[in-house]
């Protein structure tokens, strides 16, 4: 039973992050599948062991949280909430059929599940009164002046005077995200990973004129609240919005019949490849709305409807060539480049092949036929070699033994499949490790790119990471050589170069490429020790006392701080007048063993961060969402309606007011 609580609690981790990534970050991490399985693996534990479920379990919760930056916070008149996952045509036959035991004569709407962002429209007396994206399935954010400039979006309506919400997915285009792409790569900015993240951080953008310049679609798919005539049956009330209000309603098809529910699943996968958009599964819905409300689906899932999810899409090209790179610790990394073809509404070329022991172990070479998959929508990989199709004289590919970048000898580290580049002095170790350390999540060196870094490198003014802080004594032949940029651009580098130097220590480590470690670790790291010669100075047995850090982690940071190369590194950036010290923060004991939730709009404070350090600074914690475990939801409007107010009021939770919540801390 331990073994199984500890699986639960890294799996609700695990899961946590990704959500995070996926929904508030639109940055995925992994593929769809990946998540549904970890997602799977979740439930048949909570199935086995109801005892040990968790309220903030991502099996209770909707993943969005609602992101104030993009605009004003409203509360639904309907919760948006998500629908519930199966992946087999078993589960969704089992699923029907429970439905017609208790109604003989449900009819069910199969539909495309279109891969974007939901978007719920408010429409009064005719009137678009309001837009707003789904957020954490209670409170989201007002979108209106983004929805005004999507085409797809009715503004008035014709023939409904009463009120009427609609709830729809927002979605880019293939042809769209690929324009939108060439244009980040013109501008020598970062494109997106598909249309779907592209989508939701398009509509979340304050600037509705990026809004219509990127070309967003949408589908309406739901009724929300309407009138009879539009809310009886879901088929027919799509179906008159279509034909009275030229709302584009998502494709559907009205099933009886087993066999007519598999026929429309089939058909839909089968073509997924040939739609302009994304379609990430097939939603079953319960026609007759009024029969929903008898097959809830708990907190977290509305009612009345299932996702079917497709198994992986997967098709076969030719190997052509494989490339080789070198990352920032001289791994030499092989990508196979294939013959185009078209994934998920995407067209890739190229797919990682991770090492010697993962070629050997598939037998690939150029020219051999492989089978590629994406695994949701996120990276193509290679499932297998069609051994049918091999060629003659097709040899397995060997990663040669010497760097393809400096020519230095590469070998195979002892215990590990890695092949890596033995040269300190090989350059794409050095412009991986530049990067790297002037980076957003490292020193955050802005305006610091790539390219200038190659440059630099290449002009022989860059050889280390301590180099980028004697820059400024070149001003004036950086100036005339154009290397970064004329006067103002390449003062403005330098002055953020030099602001940089005042960072925590912690962007510093993360900034460093010390294996294992990164932004969370380096924050761990620099909570444990008050010093980068703290740090410096710990044994492999101190540095495994700190959270999170394992003995393999230890090691490394342990051989980084006492490799030579690094010791001088570390020298000169402290004579270069880097910050070593982290800020010495006085805590008290006031709140320990007290957790504390904040919502809404702080008062006493900058933002909410400062006053998260405030209560870390008293002993206390800081989380997410209300849970048993809450002390108290801090929310200056304690009479509100919020998702978080009625979760704390729920739970029994005590909601206190930003004031109230000082007086406490500060009368103790």
């Amino acid at each position: 039973m331990d073994n199984i609580k500890l699986e639960y609690e890294e799996l609700i981790a695990k899961i946590k992050y990704h959500m995070d990534r996926y929904y508030n970050q639109d940055e995925p991490e992994i593929s769809d599948y990946e998540y549904d399985q970890l997602m799977i693996r979740l439930k048949e534990i909570e199935k086995e062991n109801p005892e040990i479920i968790k309220v903030d379990s991502p099996t209770q919760i909707i993943g969005g949280t609602v992101k104030r930056e993009a605009g004003v916070t409203v509360e639904h008149n309907v919760p948006m909430l998500s629908i519930q996952d199966v992946f087999s045509k078993e589960d969704v036959l089992e699923w029907v059929h429970e439905v017609r035991s208790m109604h003989p004569d449900a009819l069910f709407d199969v539909e495309h599940k279109i891969d974007g962002l939901s978007m719920s429209i408010r429409y009064d007396n005719g009137e678009l009164i309001m837009a707003e994206t789904r957020g954490d399935g209670l409170i989201g954010e007002d979108v209106t002046p983004n929805a005004l400039v999507i085409p797809d979006v009715v503004k008035k309506l014709k023939t409904v005077s009463d009120y009427l919400e609609v709830r729809g997915e927002v979605y880019m285009s293939h042809e769209d995200f690929d324009k939108v792409n060439e244009k980040q790569e013109m501008l020598g900015k970062k494109t997106f990973a598909n249309p779907r993240n592209c989508a939701a951080g398009t509509l979340r953008q304050l600037d509705s004129k990026m809004v219509k310049e990127r070309g967003l679609s949408m589908f309406i798919f739901n009724v929300q609240a309407g009138n009879d005539e539009i809310t009886a049956s879901h088929h027919n009330g799509l179906e008159l919005l279509h034909k009275n209000e030229k709302m584009k309603t998502v494709p559907s098809f009205l099933c009886k019949t087993d066999e007519e529910i598999l026929a429309r699943i089939d058909e839909i996968g089968e073509k997924r490849g040939e739609y302009p958009y994304d379609i990430d599964g097939a939603v079953i819905k319960i026609d007759q709305v009024a029969y929903r409300d008898d097959f809830p689906a708990g907190s977290k899932y509305s009612a009345g409807h299932i996702a079917y999810k497709y198994p992986p899409e997967e098709k076969e090209a030719v190997i052509t060539d494989i490339e080789l790179s070198v990352g920032m610790t001289g791994r030499i990394n092989p990508t196979a480049i294939f013959t185009p073809i078209r994934l998920c509404g995407t067209t890739v070329s190229r797919a990682t092949l991770h090492n010697q022991d993962f070629i050997d172990k598939l037998g690939i070479g150029i020219g051999e036929t492989v089978l590629v998959y994406k695994s949701g929508e996120i990276i193509p990989k290679i499932k297998a070699v069609v051994k049918e199709k091999h060629p003659d004289g097709a040899e397995v590919y060997k990663i040669p033994n010497v760097c393809p970048i400096c020519g230095s000898p590469a070998v195979r580290e002892e215990d590990t499949a890695d092949i890596k580049c033995t040269s300190e002095d090989c350059p794409a170790k050095l412009i991986r490790r530049v990067v790297n350390f002037v980076g957003r999540d490292a020193m955050d060196i802005k305006g610091f790119g790539e390219e200038y870094v190659k440059a630099l490198i290449d002009e022989g003014y860059l050889k280390n990471i301590a180099d980028i802080f004697v820059l400024k004594d070149h001003r004036d032949e950086l100036i005339a050589k154009g290397i970064i940029g004329k006067e103002k651009n390449t003062d403005k580098i330098l002055g953020v170069i030099e602001n940089a130097k005042n960072n925590e220590p912690n962007r510093l480590i993360s900034g460093l490429s010390i294996p294992n470690v990164g932004r969370t670790s380096a924050r761990t790291l620099m909570k444990h020790f008050d010093s980068i010669d703290a740090l410096m100075n710990a044994s492999v047995e101190e540095l495994t006392g700190v959270d999170d850090v394992g003995e393999t982690t230890a090691s490394d940071i342990y051989n980084f701080f006492h490799k030579e190369s690094n010791m001088e590194l570390i020298k000169r950036l402290k004579e270069y007048g880097v910050n070593m010290e982290a800020e010495k923060v006085e805590t008290s004991s006031e709140l320990a063993g007290m957790t504390f939730v904040i919502t809404g709009d702080v008062t006493h404070f900058k933002n909410r961060n400062e006053l998260v350090a405030f209560i870390e600074a008293h002993g206390g914690k800081a989380a997410g969402s209300v849970s048993k475990k809450t002390t108290a939801l801090i929310n200056n409007d304690v009479t509100s309606n919020s998702g978080k107010n009625k979760k704390a009021k729920d739970l029994g939770v005590e909601i206190i007011s930003e004031e109230t919540f000082l007086e406490r801390v500060l009368n103790k």
